[in-house]
């Protein structure tokens, strides 16, 4: 009998075959819409026939590959492995339908959902624009970017471009006609043609619908940049930077991806009452690393600590018996205090004003009064400054 023919190696490809066979799970049937990997087989004018797998075969037109290039057929080689959608499914009447144009959108929708779940970024290209903001490209899909989510296209420049886009839609694709037309867009939008970093706000692909932001993009590299700069900064260094931004209550400035806060107080020794006396948007400064809140993600800066503090200096410049211009800053009912130097205040008390009796200050000065005073004590530690508006009065009469 034939199985006592068989021996030892024999049994053991038997063996071997029958666990193959276990192993190769039933054939998939193409169904329309499905996304395939094959291998080229043949490449020509008619088309790009596809090993699509347990001996079957599909066939791509050449109307269904105008995504390779100008050369369709020709740019594709025999056992190139390629990515088709599949048309209509596999017939007695002939191979599968397949088509890699639409495999490439396929593929890019799929891959936006995933970076819309993942709340990952993707690349898109400003293809032109209409009423409502920027039609961009991105992994073969087109997209949209409301106008309130482009950054770095200005309204007023885009506004330009809107009515002649209106007449002209852009495809994704690389037809001849949508060439030309992004073109002519790159001649009248210099945007046009820009490649923006996008993240997905919404995709429907039955509605062929892909919303995408500029805006949270770069908001979301600017937080990531901001954290690492909050863990690598320390309090008391120093670091460059430029104002992007002025308040009434301080400046902002960038140290590189992220924006410390320059309070109206740290802008100098001298009282400032607008930032704008300081700096300007654009300027670039040194500044104090003053606080790093990790928590809150806030950086407080200084621009006055880089400065030398006038009461360190002012016994170099004043001694006691000095007469010197002053400038009324506030009025108390025993006395007032004077500025000299820009910031450093000392006190007049009330006996000091006049060598007449008076019930309060107002009564000589008022705040704003430019007077000249005579020094009376020095205390830099105590940043303590003694002050008279009567002995100066005396000495020059």
């Amino acid at each position: 009998m034939i199985g006592d023919t068989l021996d030892a190696d024999g049994m053991q490809d038997m063996q071997d075959m029958g666990e193959l066979l276990d192993s190769i799970g039933p054939i998939k049937p193409l169904r329309r819409g499905d996304v395939i990997e094959g291998v080229v087989m043949r490449s020509d004018h008619e088309g790009v026939l596809v090993n699509i797998g347990h001996k079957a075969e599909g066939l791509v037109p050449p109307a269904e590959m105008k995504t390779l290039n100008r050369d369709g057929a020709e740019a594709l080689n025999v056992g190139d492995e390629i990515l088709a959608f599949v048309v209509k499914e596999e017939s007695a009447e002939g191979s599968a339908i397949l088509s890699i144009d639409r495999a490439v959108g396929e593929k890019g929708w799929r891959q936006l959902q995933k970076a819309l779940e993942a709340n990952e970024q993707v690349t898109g290209k400003v293809l032109g624009f209409n009423r409502g903001g920027a039609i961009v490209e991105v992994l073969g899909v087109q997209g949209f970017v409301p106008m309130s989510q482009l950054v770095s296209v200005s309204r007023d420049s885009s506004r330009e471009t809107r009515a002649r886009a209106q007449d002209s839609e852009p495809v994704a694709s690389q037809e001849a006609g949508s060439e030309e037309t992004a073109e002519e867009k790159q001649e009248e939008h210099p945007d046009v043609g820009r490649e923006l970093p996008l993240t997905v706000l919404e995709v429907n692909r039955s509605r062929n619908r892909a919303i995408l932001s500029e805006r949270r993009a770069v908001q979301q590299e600017r937080e990531e940049r901001k954290a690492k700069l909050i863990e690598e900064l320390t309090v008391g260094e120093v670091r460059h930077g430029k104002v992007t931004g002025i308040s009434r209550f301080g400046a902002f400035v960038d140290l590189g991806g992220a924006d410390g806060l320059v309070h109206i107080s740290e802008l100098s020794w001298t009282p400032v009452s607008s930032p704008q006396e300081i700096v300007r948007v654009g300027q670039e400064v040194d500044v104090y690393v003053l606080r790093v809140d990790a928590e809150n993600k806030k950086i407080a800066l200084s621009l006055r600590r880089l400065q030398q503090e006038p009461w360190e200096t002012i016994t170099e410049h004043h001694h006691v018996g000095d007469v010197v211009d002053a400038k009324v800053t506030k009025l108390t009912d025993f006395g007032a205090f004077a500025r000299i130097e820009g910031s450093v205040e000392g006190l007049i008390h009330i006996s000091e004003l006049t060598s007449r009796v008076i019930s309060h200050p107002r009564e000589v000065v008022r705040e704003g009064d430019e007077v000249q005073l005579k020094i009376l004590r020095i205390e830099p530690e105590r940043r303590r400054l003694g002050l008279s508006l009567r002995q100066a009065e005396e000495e020059q009469d």
